[in-house]
């Protein structure tokens, strides 16, 4: 929780509630239930931001249980193949600092927050993080499209309440995971080649 959290608190008179929240709902690691919960998702809504504090919103996604948990305090994810800029990384190397969101909006509609500090290890070093039994389920799992990993050490972990989340229906489609093919990528969708 930050300073800010507790000001505002304080100005909107919001305080027992949150302390109720922070006392019932948050925890500085994964509890059993929380890490069935990641295991069984396909994807993370991230945020990270650069030394500045200029922040960056990404996607990332795989197949279910793409997220690996190492134990209690860490967890990790794979980098595949994207774009090449970086953003995620790069803000990752000034400014440790990540929060991650996973959301269900299939089954139970609920969602995880996940904030903590990350490092990006390269597949090489993975032996040091995990047993060499793990490191070969990861290489096969991912069929070497993971061409580094991110490992975040949990800080916080609560509930996004179900409130709002809309239901969606999993239709199960297949996915190009690393594909450099314009057209399945979504192209130039928005139309920015034009107002360059």
């Amino acid at each position: 929780m930050s300073q800010g959290e507790r000001t505002l608190q304080e100005r909107f008179n919001t305080t027992k509630r949150a302390n109720a929240f922070y006392n019932n709902q948050m925890l500085d690691f994964l509890n059993e239930e929380m890490q069935h919960f990641i295991s069984r998702q396909s994807f993370i809504f991230m945020s990270t931001s650069d030394a500045k504090g200029n922040c960056d919103s990404t996607f990332k996604a795989g197949d279910p249980g793409f997220v690996h948990i190492i134990d209690d305090q860490r967890l990790m994810y794979p980098e595949y193949r994207g774009n090449g800029v970086m953003a995620s990384l790069g803000n990752i190397t000034e400014n440790p600092h990540v929060g991650l969101l996973f959301m269900d909006f299939t089954e139970h509609h609920i969602g995880l927050h996940v904030n903590g500090g990350a490092e990006i290890i390269e597949n090489d070093e993975l032996h040091v993080h995990v047993d060499e039994g793990t490191v070969d389920e990861l290489t096969v799992l991912h069929a070497g499209r993971a061409e580094r990993w991110v490992m975040i050490t949990v800080h916080e972990a609560y509930i996004h309440c179900s409130k709002h989340i809309p239901h969606f229906i999993d239709k199960n489609a297949s996915n190009d995971w690393g594909t450099d093919d314009v057209k399945k990528k979504g192209g130039d969708f928005f139309n920015v080649r034009k107002d360059k």
